[in-house]
């Protein structure tokens, strides 16, 4: 369905102001770092920005459009934990429960503590990794494509990456339980494929497969008619091709090599259909997988920001989204940061960053705003004190040139009243 667009005005936009949206995505497809750029701006419910620039397939011509659909990968996270706190909602988990409660494998886990010397040496838990840790990225697990800690490259050895052909969601899991913790739970913030666990535990308490679950609890009820780990084939031709210098989901990727990718500004097609697949019913994840057009998305993020509730159809109740969204990250781990890169400004909530400091940003906004990313540049945020949401949607692959910052500017500069 197209997105109905009611006048900037009305909610206190400049209609000339946010021009220079339109500026700022023909700019940045027309020097060819980005095929396509599709991008929403709602306030108090209604949208009143909503744009297409480029392509969503270069070789072939195609045009993006506002049925396009995107790859998400990591923006797949903040669905996932709001879907896991439906189980909370029910009182059939507790945020402090230990994850080997339902996973034995979590119990019997050791930390590679660095020594002295250097060296390593595995070491006992000092507390159980906790379901909060998950949720919070604080369990002591990594990503196998960073290079900060030895689990890393251990991960990478092992084959334990975002997709190998032929392991599920349980698979991947049970795999972690046999991998060391890169640190002490509760000791450190380090982005992880924890929620992948918090997916898969969804699916024992809930008994119930991840995909079946989020249909059910989220896609449904909010009409979210075209998302998905699986694309039936009829809407395979909507699906944006990613571009970039490396797929970071490919097994063996570190992140000198991405950032070498980077820095070449190297940008071709790249073939994701091994490690985000489209057309596999099988495979699902919590930390990424997910495909969803622009309107899709923001049916959810205009439910958070709603507190729970869109077009009469309540998710989650105000208080338990308060709860997600307030920072649960101590003071000496801040600011939250990966692999050199800091996030500053920002704490972490239940699945999402939340601004913290406005000032530490360098950027317009205000305290209490929370959203996420996803590695091929797609980007959201969700403004409870402006009543504002806004999604940023492209398939560039491990771009590190922050163009989302720019387009958040561009949003708040054309908000005047």
């Amino acid at each position: 369905m197209a997105i109905k667009l009611a006048s900037p005005e009305s909610v206190g936009f400049c209609a000339q102001r946010l021009t220079r949206i339109n500026e700022f995505m023909h700019e940045k497809t027309a020097h060819d770092r980005y095929a396509g750029i599709s991008t929403l701006v709602a306030r108090h419910g209604k949208v009143i920005f909503s744009e297409q620039i480029g392509l969503r397939d270069k070789e072939a011509n195609l045009p993006l459009q506002e049925d396009t659909l995107f790859r998400l990968y990591s923006m797949t996270k903040p669905i996932v934990c709001t879907a896991f706190m439906h189980l909370y909602e029910q009182g059939k988990v507790d945020l402090n429960d230990p994850v080997a409660k339902y996973i034995p494998g979590f119990a019997h886990l050791k930390v590679a503590e660095v020594q002295a010397d250097g060296s390593e040496k595995l070491v006992t838990l000092q507390q159980p990794v906790l379901i909060f840790h998950l949720l919070t990225h604080t369990a002591g697990l990594s990503y196998d494509f960073y290079d900060s800690y030895s689990i890393c490259e251990q991960y990478r050895q092992v084959g334990l990456c975002a997709k190998t052909e032929g392991v599920s969601l349980n698979d991947f899991v049970n795999k972690l339980c046999d991998m060391p913790l890169a640190f002490q739970p509760g000791t450190k913030w380090h982005y992880s494929v924890s929620i992948d666990v918090v997916a898969r535990l969804i699916e024992i308490i809930a008994d119930q497969a991840l995909d079946i679950f989020l249909q059910d609890i989220i896609f449904k009820p909010l009409e979210m008619e075209s998302i998905g780990f699986y694309q039936p084939e009829e809407r395979r031709a909507r699906v944006a091709a990613v571009y970039g210098g490396v797929d970071i989901c490919a097994p063996n990727i570190g992140w000198k090599e991405m950032m070498a990718a980077w820095e070449s500004g190297e940008s071709h097609r790249l073939d994701v259909s091994n490690t985000c697949p489209v057309d596999d019913k099988t495979f699902y994840r919590g930390g990424l997988g997910l495909s969803s057009t622009i309107e899709d998305y923001y049916r959810f993020t205009q439910m958070l920001l709603n507190k729970g509730e869109l077009n009469g159809t309540r998710i989650l109740s105000p208080k338990t989204l308060e709860l997600m969204h307030m920072n649960h990250v101590k003071q000496d781990m801040l600011p939250i940061c990966y692999e050199g890169i800091t996030i500053s400004g920002y704490g972490f909530g239940l699945g999402s960053r939340v601004l913290l400091d406005v000032a530490a940003t360098e950027l317009a906004g205000s305290v209490g705003e929370y959203g996420w990313a996803g590695a091929a540049n797609t980007y959201y945020w969700v403004d409870p004190k402006e009543d504002l949401t806004a999604i940023f949607m492209t398939q560039s692959m491990c771009d590190f040139s922050f163009t989302v910052r720019e387009f958040q500017a561009l949003v708040y500069q054309a908000m005047v009243k």
